[in-house]
Order: structure tokens, then C-alpha cells, then sequence
């Protein structure tokens, strides 16, 4: 999140997706090699899939082309920038290019090229803390969610409106998660005109996952910029923390029927006569 890029909207937006594989591995091979941790890494490739989704009509337009492109470029050219780049897509893209990039990334791993130190981890963080604040009104609705690789946290915050934009995503942008939770606590706790809350990452995700089913509405340039740089990434947390909940779900269900069949076993226990009872 601190090295220094050029404007990537600029690099990539007047480029088709299926064109746009030398200037995407040129700038792979400049930025790449100084990444070293995952979400700068991530938010690289959702500045770049966010940029090249200007010259598309959406973004899952973006992605199939992507899958079927670059991905065969990447694999192809099977340098290490070439690697990054699949392992990128892999982590934050659609389904369908996450598995094509994965597989095309370990047929470039068998022929000998290294992979980045961050690999074995992008695009599966920890989860931390995640809390909301809005007016008192309800008209603009602030979510965080914070997340964290090794020692490292990052936030992703989104501004949900809930007035002119009817419960669209305003803005959302990523910063360092590292005293942000106190920070926005004390802030809030001064203003009497805002409300504050902590909640789980599920609540946070059903919120996210409601504000983008209604749409995008910024109002300023930086606000659309900033969605079309993070959208990507936002897509591919709400992915991750779905599939995280669906993984959680039958640990959470088992409890109940453990207890359910031990309290039957009881029972059909109590009911059998015993032996010397039936003499």
C-alpha cells in the first residue's frame, strides 16, 4: 500500500482486455518485483481489472476476457511477472479466471519459474475486527471490514448511501487497520450526530452484499475512481467471506446434532428393559 505507481487508469483504459497483455506485463515487471506484501499485490490487480473495465461493459465482461487472453499470455511468456500476475487473478478474480489462472499458474510453476514470497498466502487473509457508524438519520452508512496477513492488518471501508443512492456504494477505499477501530470509536463517540456499532464479519458481508446488489452512485470524480480501483477487490472479499461462512457452517450445525443424537441415544436407553427387569 506505500510504493509509489504511475496512474494505471491511464496505462490500461483505452486498451481492449484481449489487447492489453504487453502493456499489463510491462507494468507487472515494474511494480511486481518491489511487492512484497499480498494486499499490495491485490490492490495492483484490482487497480488493473478496475481500469480495464473502462473499455468494457462490466466488469464480469472484463474477467472472461481476462480468462481467456491473458491468462494463456501469461502462461505462455512464464516469466516470474508472468506468475505474479496469474497468482493475482487466482486471488481476486471471478471465478471462472480465478480457476484458469490458478491452473495455468502450476503448469508455469512445473517448468522451474519461482514463484513471489506472497503467493502461498494472497487472497486468503484473516479476518479481524469490523464495525459501522451512520448518521443518526441513516442516511449514509459507513462499513469496515479489517483483515490481516502475518503481522500486517489493512482495512476495507465502504460508504453505503442510503439517501440519494438508495443503498448503493458510494466510495470504498483500503488503508492500515492499525489503531483505525479506536480511532473512529473516539471520533464518533464526540459527535452526537452519529451512531456507532462493532459487528461480525457475516453482518458486515450481508450489508456489503445488499449495497452492492443495488449498484455503484458516486457523486465525485475521486469517488468513482476510487470504485473502480477497489471494486475487484471488494467482489473478492465478499467471495472470500461467503465461502468462509459456508466453511463455518457445519462446525456451527454439528454442536446441535451431536447433542440431538446423544439425547436420543439416552432414550432409546431408557426405554430398553433390562435384562433382570424382563425376568
Amino acid at each position: 500500500m506505500d510504493h509509489d505507481e504511475p496512474d494505471i487508469a491511464d496505462l490500461f483504459a483505452p486498451i481492449e482486455p484481449s489487447r492489453a497483455f504487453g502493456v499489463v506485463l510491462s507494468e507487472a515487471q515494474q511494480v511486481l518485483s518491489h511487492v512484497r506484501e499480498p494486499v499490495d499485490a491485490e490492490l495492483w490487480g484490482s487497480d488493473m481489472i478496475g481500469a480495464l473495465s473502462a473499455s468494457a461493459a462490466d466488469t464480469d465482461d472484463v474477467m472472461t476476457e481476462l480468462a481467456v487472453s491473458l491468462v494463456p499470455a501469461a502462461e505462455q511468456a512464464a516469466t516470474p511477472e508472468a506468475l505474479a500476475l496469474l497468482r493475482i487473478f487466482a486471488a481476486i478474480g471471478s471465478p471462472g479466471l480465478r480457476t484458469s489462472a490458478a491452473q495455468a499458474a502450476e503448469r508455469v510453476i512445473e517448468r522451474g519459474v519461482p514463484d513471489p514470497d506472497w503467493a502461498a498466502t494472497i487472497g486468503s487473509p484473516t479476518v479481524g475486527e469490523c464495525w459501522h457508524y451512520s448518521d443518526v438519520g441513516g442516511r449514509q452508512e459507513s462499513v469496515t471490514m479489517s483483515f490481516g496477513y502475518g503481522g500486517s492488518e489493512h482495512a476495507l471501508s465502504v460508504l453505503i448511501d442510503h439517501g440519494r443512492g438508495g443503498g448503493g456504494i458510494k466510495d470504498a477505499w483500503v488503508g492500515d487497520a492499525t489503531g483505525l477501530l479506536d480511532k473512529t470509536w473516539l471520533a464518533v463517540q464526540n459527535d452526537p450526530t452519529m451512531v456507532f456499532e462493532t459487528i461480525d464479519a457475516n453482518d458486515a458481508r450481508g450489508r456489503l452484499e445488499r449495497a452492492i446488489s443495488v449498484g455503484e452512485c458516486p457523486e465525485k470524480p475521486d469517488e468513482a475512481d476510487d470504485l473502480t480501483a477497489h471494486r475487484a477487490l471488494l467482489h473478492a472479499r465478499m467471495r472470500f467471506l461467503a465461502a468462509r461462512a459456508a466453511d463455518e457452517a457445519p462446525e456451527t450445525a454439528r454442536a446441535p446434532d451431536e447433542e440431538a443424537e446423544v439425547a436420543q441415544t439416552a432414550d432409546e436407553e431408557a426405554d430398553t428393559p433390562r435384562t433382570d427387569e424382563a425376568e
